[in-house]
């Protein structure tokens, strides 16, 4: 059986490779195995529907010159290129024919095995695709084939991720990208491989590993001049990780332009792109966007929520918000970040609507898929529903301290936005327990942080009244100062803040307390005996 294309010494400019190998091609005199060097280039530069009739081509004359080794090795990528699809029934009626052609030459029973088991992983039986996908490695493995070998590990992991067995399944896949690292797999494969591993570290909430994986796929991207096949998928990650760590303008700059891209090369991560939108939107205050891009995204099959049900909470909708969080939670899901993630918005949004022991179900919920070896996000998003729910109860002093480390845990995985937030809790509780001071600094860093990332709206926790109302303790101090007649300058010269700071907080006064100026807010200064 002849070797695959090596691309590891030379990656190709690929959209010279394909106009070379087009060129020589217009005879239609190609030889199979340039032939299936044009197809990878015509998968690379996007031109899907080229690939299987190159490799069909291929096919034909390895089977012409007696080479069923190679007709069959050919034959698989074009099972695997129809399954990538999500041309399921293509794919099978390929591996149908391979299983005829290969004649039980033991060599090809690890190709075969591996079709088997990818039908059977999508059809939702990972326990039954299990052992098929080890028999293929092994197989593959004697035989050194590394392609196969790595899809092969790939699935394997992906199994093993379904049924719950996240440390072997991250063993797995740390093995498979050995073999990409070191370039010795074909590009459509190692691309596949570097958005599988983001996407499972994103499934472990292991933000360290997933970042570092983005880069280097962000950075074989560059390497492959002209190329289209998973830049896509790979800006959608990117995005991601940007909106986590605080960048949301470049976060959404590149949401859509992978929404974009995908909308004319569609890949499995066009829906997440239009959600990743539709996220950002919303954490800016841009409600009838994330509105569109929530509805794109559920139109391309995504589930929506919670972002969906977060926005409805930000529309002032919180029994349609619940509604929706509540028939998901219902409903099983493949993707192990979705319950936590529904979970933390379950208590945010019972909080809101004033339905403490609803918040408290969802937040013992949340706790129960936590553990010791737990990651540091999904710790953050334990302590901090629990903490919030802890205030809700009017106990301040046991909350302190879960919030505190909620701050801790998302300043250390550098999530700026959880962190300004349960700082805000921060501030509340040192309020209620009589410290001032402490709940004045708190709350200033809090609103700081949110106003350098564009946030707009209350922090989780915030909305709701406190002893003395509605508003926040700086807010308090504000408002005593505009009932004794002083500016906004003299205001930001007293309290040792920025007048634009000055001006915000005035703005929020009247909107919490439906004020119209600043004389009604002087007399309900006075009627509340705040001065």
């Amino acid at each position: 059986m002849a070797p695959p294309p090596s691309y590891a010494e030379r990656v190709p400019d690929w959209p010279v490779e394909y106009e070379t190998l087009s060129e020589a091609d217009r005879g239609h005199d190609l030889p199979a195995e340039d032939l299936e060097r044009l197809a990878v280039a015509a998968f690379m530069l996007g031109r899907d529907d080229e690939v299987v009739p190159l490799r069909e081509r291929a096919i034909h004359d390895y089977v012409a010159d007696g080479r069923r080794a190679d007709a069959v090795a050919c034959g698989f990528w074009i099972g695997w290129h129809l399954m990538m699809r999500g041309d399921l029934a293509q794919a099978q009626g390929w591996t149908a024919r391979l299983r005829r052609l290969a004649d039980d030459d033991p060599r090809l029973e690890g190709m075969l095995a591996q079709q088997t088991a990818v039908a059977r992983m999508w059809g939702g039986d990972p326990a039954g695709a299990l052992p098929d996908f080890e028999r293929s490695v092994a197989i593959a493995a004697r035989g050194a084939e590394t392609d196969v070998l790595v899809l092969a590990l790939l699935g394997r992991g992906r199994c093993l991720q379904l049924l719950g067995r996240d440390d072997e399944c991250m063993v797995v896949m740390d093995e498979a990208m050995t073999y990409v690292s070191a370039g010795r797999v074909q590009p459509q494969v190692a691309g596949l491989l570097y958005c599988a591993v983001i996407d499972m570290c994103m499934g472990h909430f292991d933000l360290a590993r997933a970042q570092e994986w983005t880069r280097a796929l962000t950075a074989w991207i560059d390497d492959h001049d002209g190329a289209v096949a998973y830049r896509g998928t790979c800006l959608v990650h990117r995005a991601e990780i940007l909106q986590l760590r605080g960048a949301w303008t470049e976060a959404a700059e590149r949401a859509v332009e992978a929404c974009a891209l995908l909308d004319i090369r569609p890949e499995p991560a066009v829906a997440a792109a239009h959600y990743r939108v539709g996220e950002l939107a919303r954490l800016r205050g841009r409600l009838d966007e994330a509105e569109a891009a929530y509805e794109r995204a559920s139109e391309l099959g995504l589930e929506v929520q919670p972002g969906l049900a977060l926005l409805r909470l930000a529309q002032g909708r919180p029994d349609a918000a619940l509604a929706g969080l509540d028939r998901v939670l219902g409903e099983s899901s493949d993707d192990p970040r979705a319950r936590p993630l529904q979970l933390a918005a379950r208590v945010e949004i019972c909080l809101a609507a004033g339905a403490v022991g609803a918040a408290e179900d969802a937040a013992a919920s949340l706790a129960m898929l936590s553990g010791p070896e737990a990651p540091p996000f999904l710790c953050a998003l334990v302590e901090h529903a629990t903490g919030a729910v802890l205030l809700a109860r009017g106990e301040a002093r046991d909350a302190l301290p879960r919030l505190r480390r909620a701050w801790t845990l998302w300043r250390d995985v550098d999530a700026p936005y959880e962190a300004a937030r349960a700082r805000s809790l921060v501030a509340r509780a040192c309020d209620a327990l009589g410290d001032t001071d402490a709940a004045v600094m708190e709350a200033d860093a809090a609103r700081a942080a949110l106003d350098r990332l564009g946030a707009v709206g209350e922090p989780f926790g915030v909305a709701g009244t406190t002893v003395d109302g509605p508003l926040s303790p700086r807010e308090l101090e504000v408002l005593r100062l505009v009932a004794t007649g002083a500016t906004n300058r003299a205001i930001a010269a007293e309290l040792v803040l920025s007048e634009k700071t000055v001006a915000r907080h005035v703005s929020n006064i009247f909107g919490k307390l439906a004020l119209p100026n600043r004389a009604a807010a002087t007399a309900y200064a006075f009627e509340h005996r705040l001065v």
